[in-house]
């Protein structure tokens, strides 16, 4: 059996737990942790556990929703449910016409057996596309799920081949795993794949998602010990270090991947120095108020914690084996282990020269998914989705976004999924807000909305002191994101609140709430400058013949 817990619904209820603790553990208050793949003897107990859970975010044997199953909560329940609409005419016309005859006839091609892909493959089927679908893969293996690897694998608790995200089977659809695509024909609607090949389709759905930043310099990348953490094979190999005890690790990054992967070493009661070129761990997702915190946790864990400094080289023994870091504040740290947690990089290399607006932000997109070509038109036959995506967000003054969340992953798929095989009239836009968590020293953080685009924040509820409390981030005179410290129960009421605009400060009286409630500077970063890795070159005179092109660098 399968199971996918939408951590983005769990609130920490922890029913779960009590009814199949086997299967589910709580880390401290709130943060919970399952298996994936439990013994099909042990069936009755999580259906028990998903029967019990207050917010329906168990789903068994699914990813998505099913009619023949009483087990059928949607994941696009990450989205608010929607207000009534009022009725439509049936299908009528050239366009709804078409759309129907695509529904049976269609080619839909997927590259990328992510979760995106494989959520928006189900949709697909959900929807009535009876048309072939072919899923392409870079990646030898059935779509799998990712938080769990620097989480339950990466601490022992669950083998890595437990992550594998269900229902692949029962989608009727050719999969091409183990064979990157190599570049895209737009005019003739053909994806390039590495083995020499090519696949045709009639609509396009592109979810490459990111990849792990390497280190720069390739040869001390190449050191028997350094590690990124990405892929299933990366967790695997950093997973079977960790259990032959190194004298100390080191993790170069103070992100949520690097937060999480200190969090597992002193779990296991292995030494472990975080180096973070910021203040503190989070500053680039969280501010540096919530910076603080963050570190404070880390601190109070056991986390030898550098930051405002740099890792300037790393240092290898005569076998090639790392040895030594040293850093920018001219000290060094001697470690056997080196997790390189820089950030990803968006999977658009293939798609250079394709005529799409692509590079290092990502694939442009409109709400509706459709990719832009590099003229900024939007295409018809294109779509985008997951973390490969940048879109624009009108909650957020319709800046583009790329988000690397496992929430937005699924519930933009299944946009894309559904505005694919839809007419011109009957597609729908992607306004699910923001919805990202982290478990890490036994603390479930949970943020709802972009807090990167607030500039002052204040504690609305709990106490920081005790480890509990939420805080709400506010731009402009409204509230525009907030992030729970073990207090996810309460991230609903204020994502209502970010939807409706609601004032900043909080004008409401809350649980919990704090005698004083000042808002502070949030002390985001300054927004960064892009490595210029393409330009864009307009040519022509008339409307009708100018156009832009990206060079690429």
């Amino acid at each position: 059996m399968r199971v996918v817990v939408d951590l983005t619904r769990c609130q920490g209820y922890a029913q779960c737990a009590f009814l199949a603790p086997d299967m589910f553990r709580m880390r401290g208050s709130e943060a919970l942790l399952y298996d994936p793949q439990p013994d099909d003897t042990q069936r009755d107990r999580v259906l028990g556990a998903a029967a019990a859970c207050p917010v329906q975010a168990i789903l068994v044997d699914q990813l998505g929703a099913s009619e023949n199953t009483a087990m059928a909560p949607l994941l696009t329940q990450t989205q608010p449910p929607r207000a009534p609409q009022p009725s439509r005419p049936a299908r009528s016309g050239p366009a709804d016409a078409e759309a129907e005859a695509f529904r049976r006839t269609g080619h839909v091609v997927i590259v990328g057996a992510s979760l995106a892909g494989l959520r928006a493959a189900s949709v697909l089927r959900r929807e009535g596309f009876t048309g072939a679908l072919t899923i392409i893969g870079d990646e030898p293996h059935r779509p799998y799920d990712r938080p769990p690897l620097s989480k339950q694998v990466l601490d022992g608790w669950i083998p890595p081949d437990h992550t594998a995200l269900p229902r692949r089977d029962e989608l009727d659809a050719r999969w091409l795993l183990g064979v990157p695509a190599t570049g895209l024909d737009l005019a003739g609607r053909q994806v390039r794949l590495g083995d020499g090949s090519t696949v045709g389709y009639d609509r396009l759905l592109i979810a490459t998602g990111t990849r792990a930043r390497p280190w720069f310099n390739e040869a001390e990348a190449a050191l028997d010990g350094v590690f990124v953490l990405r892929s299933l094979e990366d967790s695997v190999e950093l997973q079977q270090r960790l259990a032959s005890r190194p004298r100390r690790v080191l993790v170069i990054g103070g992100g949520f991947t690097g937060s999480e992967v200190a969090s597992v070493c002193r779990e296991r009661d292995l030494p472990v120095t975080v180096v973070e070129r910021a203040q503190a761990p989070l500053v680039g997702a969280l501010g540096g108020v919530i910076g603080e915190i963050a570190a404070d946790l880390q601190r109070a864990n056991g986390v030898d914690l550098r930051c405002g400094t740099t890792v300037t080289e790393l240092e290898g023994d005569g076998d090639g084996r790392l040895r030594r870091a040293h850093l920018s504040d001219g000290t060094t740290v001697d470690a056997d282990v080196a997790v390189v947690a820089l950030g990803a990089v968006r999977n658009t290399e293939w798609l250079a020269g394709s005529g799409l607006a692509s590079g290092a932000w990502g694939v442009g997109c409109d709400a509706g998914c459709r990719a832009f070509d590099a003229n900024g038109v939007t295409t018809d036959d294109v779509f985008v989705a997951g973390d490969v995506a940048r879109f624009p967000h009108p909650l957020y003054d319709y800046e583009f976004l790329a988000l690397e969340h496992w929430g937005n992953a699924v519930t933009q798929a299944e946009i894309a999924a559904h505005n694919m095989i839809s007419s011109p009239t009957g597609r729908w836009p992607h306004l699910a807000t923001p919805v990202f968590w982290s478990t890490q020293f036994g603390t479930n953080i949970k943020t709802v909305g972009v807090p990167t685009f607030a500039d002052q924040i204040v504690v609305a509820q709990g106490s920081v002191a005790d480890g509990r409390f939420v805080a709400v981030y506010g731009h402009a005179g409204r509230i525009t994101a907030a992030v729970g410290f073990n207090q996810a129960k309460w991230l609903d009421f204020y994502r209502s609140l970010i939807e409706g605009a609601a004032p900043f400060p909080p004008e409401f009286r809350a649980v919990d709430q704090p005698a004083d409630r000042q808002p502070v500077p949030a002390q985001m970063p300054d927004r960064k400058t892009r490595d210029l890795q393409a330009t864009v070159v307009v040519t022509g005179h008339d409307p009708s013949e100018r156009r832009a092109d990206l060079i690429h660098h």
